[in-house]
């Protein structure tokens, strides 16, 4: 995994928590679930690409 590509996915999980966060305090469901989707679109890139990585390291 690239090092923007890493940091692109740690930007979104941040942006999703913190969205999240908001979400709750202003008591907006919607903003909630963004933010949930924000964070599980970052562990999702994360998870592909650390597979990305394990599979390019048995190749070599």
């Amino acid at each position: 995994m690239s090092g923007t590509e890493k940091s692109k996915a740690h930007i979104e999980q941040a942006k999703g928590k913190a969205k999240e966060a908001m979400g709750r305090m202003a008591g907006n469901e919607r903003m909630t679930a963004e933010g949930r989707a924000d964070q599980a679109k970052g562990n999702a890139r994360h998870a592909r690409h650390a597979k990305e990585d394990i599979k390019d390291t048995f190749r070599h």
